[in-house]
């Protein structure tokens, strides 16, 4: 049997008559609208959750044609502009199928439509898009959040539709490397989540705020906590700047006064770095505290280094050529850039300590600085970094701390000769000693591991990736916690607020307290699991969005 329009609506009766669901979210809660996408993620799993209960349904690719989207809103998340061919509810239609089956290029979603007319017949699919069409709406038309919703709604499917016995495509990752491989079989209904989050989020919030101060004397009329209050707020609605911000937060605070635009950037400019940074350290220090007393808190564990920058700075940059410097990626495109050393693996992802990046400062003196910070936190014992950390240097440092270490080495003339031959030979592994030279006859010895990547896009040696690594080349599979940190730092980067000043400790004050939100969601999601639950899976049931919200219109920040 296949779905049926009887089976469809047997679904939805059910779901209809649960008491801790709600379909769609938007219609349950202010949280949500109907572009909302934490609220879309939200549904397909409520839905799912019943969808494959019934006996008609054995497919995934059915869900995928059948789910109703009409209601969803998909243009705030549409980057492009005039008429196109494909609509936006068609397209995420076919990258949900392509994410389903794990397909990585565009090629095999195409030849499975192919070879499946009655699918783009219930796809509503008069003609196949052809690769680059694919391509373009994947990467330039889609987004970021949106490809993330993708993922997160795949995964979803794959897992209730495996839980009630569906064969599946391919294995669902039920959560981020676990020491427990069983999945937990009870979700949480998501007012519990939600009436779990408030009360924890107040209880968070009052802790950590207080950390951060502005010098401003006595007999102030507005209340420090209103500037807390209206970052916070900044960061609900993204590319939000202080002025419009401020401006909409009169209307939606309820405070008796609340800060001006102009004002609010003033305070936070007499800030200086040093300053804003040690009130970030103090303030995860104590969310830090709070998240320790689970027993699902791994005080030891994997932290990664990592820098990051702001979009393209397209201004006249005359006066701060120190701090709007080159991109990583070495093109003649500025940016400001910021480092972080934050928790991975299965602990919980906070970021430890953040500071920016100047022109001329070493990646060493970088390294040592947020190694030092990270170890006043925490027990550190791994530590993962990118490719512009290959330095022989930051490597010994690591190894005189007592740290194991992967890092992604560039390929020089000798890892190029060495891929060609493994190449030859079909060899997808190698390992070898090599002693790195930090002078006066001094040396730092590692390992050299050669991986051939899967499914690489390239026919020649670049198929192979090296690493350097102190420790066992079990290690080597560690390296893919790294993925944590570039997944954050999309969030962090949707907290920030906007603003076109130069000012650099303003700019700093906005990443770092985007930051600051980011690790509150975690701590919160983690300590909201652990109540509900009893236990931590990697993936968030408490959305970002229902962090910031709480913090702003539950708790009003102290």
């Amino acid at each position: 049997m296949v779905a049926s329009c009887d089976s469809r609506h047997t679904v939805f009766r059910r779901i209809a008559q649960q008491s801790y669901a709600e379909w769609p979210a938007y219609r349950s809660t202010p949280l949500y609208d109907q572009s909302s996408l934490p609220g879309l993620e939200e549904d397909i799993w409520t839905v799912a959750s019943t969808w494959f209960d019934h006996e008609d349904h054995h497919s995934v690719d059915e869900f995928v044609s059948h789910y109703p989207v009409a209601y969803v809103e998909f243009g705030p998340h549409d980057q492009y502009s005039g008429a196109t061919q494909y609509e936006m509810a068609q397209l995420f239609r076919l990258f949900l199928l392509k994410e389903l089956h794990g397909w990585t290029h565009e090629t095999a979603l195409l030849t499975y439509l192919t070879h499946y007319p009655e699918l783009r017949e219930q796809l509503e699919l008069e003609t196949i898009p052809d690769q680059s069409t694919l391509w373009r709406s994947w990467h330039e038309r889609f987004t970021t959040e949106l490809r993330e919703t993708v993922e997160a709604a795949a995964r979803t499917i794959l897992i209730k539709a495996q839980n009630a016995g569906v064969a599946v495509p391919r294995e669902p990752e039920r959560s981020f490397p676990s020491q427990n491989d069983e999945a937990n079989e009870s979700d949480p209904s998501t007012q519990a989540v939600l009436g779990e989050a408030v009360s924890i989020t107040d209880h968070v919030s009052r802790i950590v705020f207080p950390a951060f101060s502005l010098d401003r004397g006595d007999g102030c009329e507005i209340h420090e906590n209103a500037y807390w209050d209206l970052q916070t707020h900044l960061g609900l609605r993204e590319r939000l700047a202080a002025n419009e911000g401020a401006r909409s937060f009169v209307c939606e605070s309820t405070r008796d006064q609340t800060p001006l635009g102009h004002v609010h950037r003033d305070q936070i400019r007499d800030l200086s770095i040093g300053q804003i940074r040690e009130m970030y350290r103090k303030a995860v220090n104590r969310l830090l505290e709070e998240a320790a007393e689970t027993e699902e808190f791994f005080r030891a564990g994997i932290v990664a280094i990592d820098i990051t920058e702001a979009d393209p700075f397209t201004g006249d940059r005359t006066g701060h050529e120190d701090e709007i410097i080159g991109t990583k990626e070495q093109t003649d495109k500025y940016a400001y850039q910021w480092a972080t050393v934050q928790l991975v693996g299965n602990a919980v992802p906070i970021v430890l300590d953040a500071r920016p990046v100047r022109r001329g400062e070493s990646r060493k003196a970088i390294v040592k600085d947020l190694l030092d910070s990270a170890q006043n936190a925490v027990h550190v014992d791994t530590v993962l970094m990118g490719r512009e950390f290959d330095s022989q240097h930051i490597l010994d440092i690591l190894s005189q701390r007592g740290l194991s270490y992967v890092v992604p080495k560039r390929m020089q003339t000798s890892e190029r000769a060495q891929a060609k031959r493994l190449l030859q030979r079909g060899q997808d592994r190698y390992e070898t000693g090599r002693k790195l030279h930090l002078g006066k006859n001094e040396w730092h010895e590692t390992t050299l591991i050669y991986r051939r990547k899967e499914d690489s896009e390239h026919d020649d040696h670049r198929q192979y990736s090296v690493f350097m690594t102190n420790t066992s080349s079990a290690y080597l599979t560690e390296y893919g916690y790294r993925w944590e940190i570039e997944s954050g730092y999309k969030s962090i980067k949707r907290f920030m607020a906007a603003t076109t000043s130069k000012d650099f400790g303003l700019r700093f004050f906005y990443f770092a307290f985007a930051c600051l939100l980011y690790s509150i969601w975690r701590a919160v999601d983690l300590l909201v699991q652990v109540e509900l639950t009893g236990g931590y899976e990697h993936a968030p049931i408490v959305t970002a969005d229902n962090t910031l919200t709480l913090l702003k219109k539950e708790t009003g920040i102290g």
